[in-house]
């Protein structure tokens, strides 16, 4: 018995999550680029680039408190989920001003996880609008230029999402307020996108070896 426990756990659960991992790939193919080239946040901190990064890029706007909730919601179930991943990182751009609200925040999201990875970038209006419109989404910020929806970026800096959506069509972004969109939809395209990555590597590794 303790034999066949053993064999199952040493060759039939990677198998199964091998298994699960190549048929999310074949049966979704890479996740389609929505927009290329989106604008690039270095000129507004030095510190943060989304080149050559896997980033969620998101608005909290001017109401900090407000948007307190759609932190939560992205961190619990998407970034503890991803953060240790190379590469991988959250970027969000708020207006100069919310300094101490963003501290406040950043001090209780790191009681439930390790926030290293989460980066705030502080700009003006007009430059927090010209990044926003970079993506051309179906979507628009809010007068406090905020927005719950939240963006895959690839290393390209391409904005990355679905063109066959079930209920949008065209899937831009995802809805931080909604547990079911972050579990059930960015979940899943994330696990495709590093899948993604990973299989480049693994394949450029293989190139180089011969």
């Amino acid at each position: 018995m303790k034999k066949t426990l053993v064999l199952v756990v040493l060759f039939i659960f990677p198998l199964v999550a091998y298994l699960f991992f190549a048929s999310g790939v074949n049966n979704f193919g890479k996740l389609p680029v929505l927009t290329p080239q989106v604008d690039n946040v270095v000129h507004l901190d030095k510190s943060v680039t989304l080149q050559n990064k896997i980033t969620i890029l998101g608005f909290l706007g001017s109401n900090v408190e407000k948007r307190k909730g759609n932190a939560f919601n992205l961190n619990q179930k998407i970034y503890k989920r991803f953060h240790e991943f190379n590469d991988f990182q959250l970027v969000m751009v708020v207006p100069i001003g919310q300094e101490e609200d963003v501290k406040k925040l950043k001090t209780e999201l790191g009681q439930l996880s390790p926030v290293d990875k989460w980066n705030f970038v502080f700009a003006s209006p007009d430059e927090i609008q010209s990044l926003f419109d970079s993506l051309k989404t179906n979507t628009s910020l809010d007068a406090q230029l905020g927005t719950p929806q939240v963006f895959i970026i690839d290393k390209d800096r391409n904005l990355r999402g679905r063109d066959d959506d079930e209920d949008l069509g065209t899937k831009y972004g995802f809805n931080t307020t909604s547990v079911a969109d972050l579990n059930n939809k960015m979940e899943d395209d994330m696990k495709i996108i590093l899948a993604e990555y990973r299989l480049a590597l693994k394949k450029n590794n293989a190139d180089r070896s011969k």
